[in-house]
């Protein structure tokens, strides 16, 4: 089990690393969080909704993502508290208190998926979340300790060196678990920048203080092209979204960064792409000088669309879509560009009707039932002759005033249902479809056609609307690329010995 100091330490990336490391030597691996809190999910295949840190670190480790490996997941709701559910399905909306008290029921939940997982693989990486040493969530916790303390698992106690006082905070960690202190069998420090042999001493100090060994020192490693967790990462991601390239030949595109903002990841095909900057912002002249302006997911479209609004920001918006930029809604964003939202239950807020930004002659309504589907398809945006897929997570049903004007054809894998998705209105499209970008056909054919009409150098196509361009970066292969780097990265720094010797 990889535990950390703190919420940010790197448990998510370490266990991704180690899953691709023993993957690589021929083990049936899986990782596995019993309880996680995020706005970034995922859908597999069977519909279920999982955070997506565990579906990097399956696709790490080399196998299909599972609902098993992530039984409990949390999203935060702004009006309603937390949206709680369990084996990838809504369950309820909880209050924090309700949740503490649903507690007992939750680790049910954890324990039959952990005993499904291990019928299934030959080693198990498990990841905590936050810190195991919360002194007043200790009792109620099902995702640090407990889990430990269940399977008798030895864990690794990550601390980030850059936050400052990793020693107190590996000290601290210790003595404040108890008994599980035992349990604790090595530490490794993360983002560590300068002399190594400066920090020897503290590494033996630790150990004649603690009894336990510091198995890794990972230096600082800088853009590891891998998903970030939570929206906590948005600042650092910023520092390095325009960092290399001409600019001149550079597609500026803009996410607008929402409050609960959600699925961020959706964006990292373009972040990584050197022929765009990608900027994260809540600037009203930043949006209204993009070449691109994307609306993104979120977990609360109505307060989101009312913070925007008060912001001032839809007139940004509205100013790009005057001067001839595109605009792009993905899920909550979709429904932002419409003409009405509509929640006469309170399914999301207590407002039951609020104006949208009147950008596509679409409505949408909430609804109880949650769609969560990987889906496939086709489209006719910028020429594009070719299939795409992604996958659905939303409450709102969306219904299009033109039916000619779907963005996109889908079938529902989950249940093989035909559905038109989205919308188009001139320069304006929107989606319910996560993880498009990733596609390099398509994502190269809209970059294209953008660059184009921005008049921006570099295009190497002359019209707008194109037929399977030439790929110039490709998403998947750099992702890959990434993951096999970050590994290597991790069996240079760890002591493996060390860390299979518990195994």
């Amino acid at each position: 089990m990889v535990q950390g100091t703190c919420s940010g330490a790197g448990k998510s990336l370490l266990v991704a690393g180690l899953c691709r490391i023993f993957a690589d030597r021929g083990v049936k691996v899986a990782p596995f969080k019993a309880q996680n809190m995020a706005l970034n999910s995922f859908i597999t295949a069977s519909g279920a909704e999982i955070g997506r840190a565990q579906a990097l670190q399956a696709e790490a480790a080399r196998v299909e993502p599972h609902v098993d490996m992530n039984p409990v997941l949390l999203k935060a709701t702004g009006e309603k508290g937390c949206q709680v559910i369990l084996d990838g399905s809504v369950h309820s909306d909880m209050t924090a208190r309700q949740y503490y008290a649903f507690k007992d029921q939750a680790w049910q939940y954890v324990t039959a998926a952990y005993e499904r997982l291990s019928r299934e693989y030959d080693l198990i990486l498990i990841e905590g979340a936050g810190s195991p040493a919360e002194i007043n969530l200790m009792k109620e916790e099902i995702v640090n300790m407990r889990v430990a303390r269940h399977l008798q698992s030895p864990v690794l106690l990550v601390g980030d060196i850059e936050r400052g006082g990793v020693f107190a905070s590996f000290e601290g960690t210790v003595s404040l678990v108890g008994d599980d202190a035992s349990l604790i069998k090595g530490f490794v420090i993360n983002k560590f920048r300068g002399d190594k042999d400066i920090l020897l001493p503290g590494l033996d100090m630790m150990l004649e203080r603690t009894g336990i060994p510091t198995l890794g020192v990972l230096p600082y490693f800088r853009d590891h092209g891998l998903d970030e967790e939570d929206g906590l990462a948005l600042d650092g991601l910023m520092a390095s979204s325009s960092s290399s390239g001409d600019a001149s030949n550079r597609l500026k595109v803009v996410v607008v960064r929402l409050g609960f903002i959600s699925n961020f990841t959706d964006f990292d095909p373009l972040r990584h792409d050197p022929s765009v900057e990608l900027v994260f912002s809540q600037n009203a002249d930043e949006i209204a000088s993009a070449d691109l302006v994307i609306i993104p997911g979120t977990k609360s479209t109505v307060h989101d669309l009312l913070v925007l609004r008060e912001a001032g920001l839809d007139r940004a918006i509205k100013r790009a879509v005057q001067k001839g930029v595109a605009v792009i809604g993905v899920c909550g964003g979709l429904q932002m560009l419409g003409t009405r939202i509509l929640d006469p239950d309170g399914v999301e807020s207590s407002h039951k009707e609020v104006e949208g930004l009147g950008l596509l002659d679409i409505e949408t309504e909430f609804r109880g039932t949650k769609v969560t589907s990987q889906s496939e398809g086709t489209t006719s945006l910028y020429g594009y002759e070719g299939r795409v897929r992604g996958y659905e997570i939303h409450m709102g049903r969306t219904i299009s005033g033109n039916a000619e004007a779907g963005a996109f054809d889908v079938t529902r894998l989950a249940g093989g249902e035909q559905v038109a998705d989205g919308s188009i209105k001139d320069n304006v499209w929107g989606t319910y479809l996560h993880g498009v970008f990733d596609d390099d056909g398509f994502r190269n054919a809209m970059l294209e056609s953008v660059r184009h009409e921005r008049g921006i150098k570099g295009a190497r196509v002359p019209l707008p609307r194109v037929a399977l361009p030439r790929v110039a970066f490709s998403y998947g292969q750099y992702r890959q690329s990434s993951m096999d780097r970050w590994a290597g990265f991790l069996e240079e720094h760890l002591d493996m010995k060390g860390i299979e010797a518990l195994i």
